[in-house]
């Protein structure tokens, strides 16, 4: 099927300079300034986000705040991630002392310091076969593979993929869409959030076809909020708002 490509149609300090002789000034020993620095080292290299992409025998392959995946046995560390336990397609890991349960297929976890909030604005996608750029990423917390299509106006997906993913769609708009088949019954419905890598979309439009559909089409009703520019081999997204 040729996905959708229309939208519906409705069917300072205080106080002054004290006189006197200059104070000196206090030094700190060695010994305190080093374990600072290891401190602050430490804290910067905590996970804001990460997810479990596969297992390899007992080890974890885990993409810690979108980096490559890396395969991390029980009781090693990456990246400030430690990894307790594994156990068929979920992996417990420790975190700033904090555990979490991961599992393949889930959305990336934000478990960093930052309450919660991702903080990043930039998405980086390869070109994949036939020169479609592909991104793994998120419908309401549930993991989804989109490809970008910028001709499509909205994210758009099937309706097989609407109930997989637990969206109520039938209590949308209804409405009609332009397919390469002639136009069809489609639903119009709000998303929550969408997320592709570690930055996320609150409040997306999208469609619902009842035609099967291979991927989601991340359309533009996600891409609109960001300024893509193309480089290489590479298709980079730059937050606007």
């Amino acid at each position: 099927m040729i996905p959708p490509r229309s939208g519906l149609r409705p069917p300072p300090p205080q106080g002054g300079a004290t006189s006197g002789p200059a104070k000196p000034v206090p030094r700190w020993p060695t010994n305190v300034v080093l374990a600072l620095a290891v401190s602050l080292a430490t804290t910067a290299a905590f996970a804001d986000s990460v997810a479990l992409q596969g297992m390899l025998g007992n080890r974890a392959l885990l993409i810690v705040n979108g980096s490559a995946p890396k395969s991390v046995a029980p009781g090693e560390t990456h990246q400030g991630v430690k990894v307790v336990s594994t156990a068929g397609d979920q992996a417990v890991v420790e975190i700033e002392g904090k555990r979490h349960t991961l599992r393949i297929g889930d959305a990336p976890a934000s478990v960093g310091g930052n309450g919660g909030t991702v903080r990043s604005s930039r998405i980086v996608l390869p070109v994949g076969s036939g020169g479609h750029f592909m991104a793994q990423g998120a419908i309401n917390g549930r993991a989804v593979n989109f490809m970008v299509d910028t001709g499509a106006t909205a994210v758009s997906m099937g309706v097989s993929d609407a109930e997989r993913l637990g969206l109520d769609y039938k209590t949308g708009e209804r409405g009609m869409v332009s397919t390469a088949n002639g136009n069809a019954p489609a639903w119009r419905i709000r998303l929550a959030s969408v997320r592709v890598g570690d930055v996320e979309v609150f409040d997306v439009e999208a469609i619902v076809a009842p035609q099967p559909m291979p991927f989601l089409l991340l359309g533009n009703s996600f891409l609109n909020r960001f300024q893509m520019k193309r480089d290489a081999d590479q298709m980079v997204l730059e937050r606007r708002y």
